[in-house]
C-alpha cells in the first residue's frame, strides 16, 4: 500500500520543459481536429464520399451527408463515453496514463492516414475510419487532461490550460495553411480529391509534434492503492465505486450536469461549421479554410487571454462569459447572409471556443480529489462525449427534415442557455482536493 501526503502531485515549482511538452501536444493534435473534424474532411465526406447518394426516405431525398456525418461523429463520441470511465480508472490504478495517451494517439494517426484511400461512394469505409480516428483523438484527451493538475501550480492552472489551447490554435493555423495549398490545387482543377493529401499531413503533424510529450512529461505520482490484480477488473470495480463516490461531491455533479449540456453546443458548432459555410452561405473550400484560419487567431486570444482572466476572476465566471458569447454566435449565424457578418460571428466563436474549453478544464481540475485525476477526467469525458452524441444528431435531423441549416444552428442556442442556467447552481467555494486522503 502506498500513500502520499495531501500535497502530493502538486508541483512546488513548474517544470518548464514538462509544461512546454504538454502544451506542444495540444499544438500537435489540433491538426486532426481542424482538418479532419471541423473543416476539410467534413466537406470532403459530404461532397465527394457521399456525393449524389440518396436514401429512400421521404425527408431525406437530398444529400444525406449532414445526417451521416452526425452519425459518424456521435458514434465515435459514444465509444469514448462508454470506455473512458473504466480505462480512466485503470490508468489511475496502473499509473500508465502516458501509455494510454500514446495508444489512442496512434489509433487516431493511423486511421487518419487510411482516410486518404476511400473513394466516391465508399461511405461505410470512410465512416468507419473516421469513427476510429475520432475515437482515438477524443480518447487520448481523457488521459492527457489528467496531467494538468500535475504539471501546473493551482494559481497558474488557468494560464497553463489556456496556453495549451492557444498553442493548439497556432497548430491549427499552420495545418490550415498546408490544407490551403491543396485546396487551391483542387479549385484550379475542379477535382476535390486533390484535398486528400492534407489528411496525411494532419497525421504526420500530430505524430511529430506529440513526441516531446512522451519523453519529457513524467507520470503523476501514484496516490491510490496498488495491488497485483487484474487491471480491467479493478477498472470496472473502481468505476462502480466512482459512481457511488460522486454522491459525496455534489458541486462536482452539478458542474458535470451543466458541462454535459453546454459542451454539446460547442462540439456541434465546431462539427458543422464548415458544412454550414459551404452549404448555406456558398463558401468555396478555399474560402472556408481562410475563414477558419482567421478565426483561429481569435481562438488564440480567447484561450490565452481568458485563460489568464480565469486565474483572476475564477473559472466559473469565465465560462459564464463564454456561454453568453456562444448564444450570440448561434443567433448571429442564423441571421448571417453575407461573408462580412459571418466573419464577425466566426471571430466571436473562435474566442469563445478556446476560452470555454480551457476554463472548463480548469473548473473540473478544481473539484477533482488528488489521485483520482484520470478516473474523474474519465467521467468528465463521459459527460462531454455522451452529450456530443445528442447535439450533432439534433443538428443533422433538423437540417435534413426542415432543409434549413439556419434553423438547425439556431436550435443549438438552447444548449448554451440551459447550460448557463445550470452552471449558476455550482458553488466553487467548495474544494474536494483532500477527499481521497481524508477517506483513505
Amino acid at each position: 500500500m502506498r500513500h502520499t501526503s495531501p500535497a502530493a502531485g502538486v508541483p512546488l515549482k513548474e517544470n518548464k520543459k514538462e509544461v512546454f511538452a504538454w502544451v506542444l501536444y495540444d499544438f500537435a493534435n489540433t491538426s486532426f481536429s481542424v482538418i479532419m473534424v471541423t473543416v476539410v474532411f467534413a466537406v470532403y465526406f459530404r461532397d465527394y464520399i457521399v456525393g449524389d447518394l440518396t436514401m429512400d426516405i421521404p425527408w431525406l431525398s437530398e444529400n444525406p451527408g449532414d445526417l451521416l456525418w452526425s452519425i459518424a461523429g456521435s458514434l465515435s463520441m459514444f465509444l469514448v463515453a462508454l470506455t473512458s470511465p473504466v480505462l480512466g480508472a485503470v490508468a489511475d490504478y496502473s499509473n500508465r496514463k502516458k501509455w494510454f495517451v500514446f495508444f489512442y494517439s496512434l489509433l487516431c494517426i493511423g486511421s487518419t492516414v487510411l482516410l486518404y484511400f476511400p473513394e466516391k461512394g465508399m461511405v461505410v469505409t470512410a465512416m468507419t475510419l473516421f469513427v476510429l480516428a475520432n475515437f482515438g483523438f477524443e480518447g487520448s484527451l481523457v488521459f492527457y487532461n489528467a496531467f494538468l493538475p500535475k504539471i501546473a501550480r493551482p494559481e497558474n492552472i488557468g494560464r497553463v490550460s489556456g496556453s495549451g489551447f492557444a498553442f493548439g490554435y497556432v497548430g491549427a493555423i499552420i495545418s490550415l495553411l498546408i490544407a490551403l495549398f491543396y485546396a487551391n490545387l483542387a479549385k484550379a482543377s475542379g477535382d476535390i480529391t486533390l484535398m486528400a493529401p492534407s489528411f496525411i499531413w494532419a497525421a504526420l503533424f500530430f505524430l511529430v509534434f506529440s513526441l516531446p510529450f512522451y519523453f519529457w512529461v513524467d507520470e503523476p505520482p501514484l496516490v491510490v492503492e496498488r495491488r497485483n490484480q487484474n487491471y480491467i477488473r479493478i477498472g470496472v470495480l473502481r468505476t462502480v465505486e466512482t459512481l457511488k463516490k460522486l454522491r459525496r461531491f455534489p458541486q462536482l455533479l452539478r458542474f458535470l450536469g451543466a458541462y454535459f449540456v453546454y459542451i454539446d453546443g460547442v462540439n456541434t458548432v465546431m462539427f458543422f461549421g464548415a458544412l454550414f459555410a459551404t452549404q448555406t452561405l456558398g463558401f468555396t473550400m478555399v474560402e472556408v479554410i481562410i475563414f477558419f484560419a482567421i478565426t483561429q487567431f481569435a481562438a488564440i486570444i480567447g484561450a490565452y487571454g481568458l485563460g489568464r482572466l480565469s486565474d483572476r476572476i475564477g473559472a466559473k465566471p469565465t465560462v459564464n462569459i463564454t456561454l453568453l458569447m456562444w448564444v450570440f454566435v448561434t443567433i448571429g449565424a442564423y441571421f448571417s447572409y453575407d461573408a462580412f457578418t459571418f466573419y464577425i460571428v466566426g471571430l466571436i466563436a473562435g474566442a469563445a471556443m478556446g476560452a470555454s474549453q480551457a476554463a472548463s478544464r480548469v473548473l473540473m481540475a478544481h473539484f477533482i480529489p488528488r489521485g483520482m485525476e484520470a478516473e474523474f477526467y474519465g467521467f468528465y469525458a463521459l459527460m462531454g462525449k455522451f452529450s456530443a452524441i445528442l447535439g450533432p444528431l439534433v443538428f443533422g435531423l433538423i437540417s435534413s427534415v426542415s432543409g434549413s441549416q439556419r434553423l438547425a444552428v439556431l436550435s443549438i442556442s438552447l444548449f448554451f442557455i440551459t447550460g448557463y442556467i445550470l452552471l449558476q447552481r455550482v458553488d466553487t467555494r467548495v474544494n474536494y482536493k483532500d477527499a481521497h486522503i481524508i477517506n483513505s
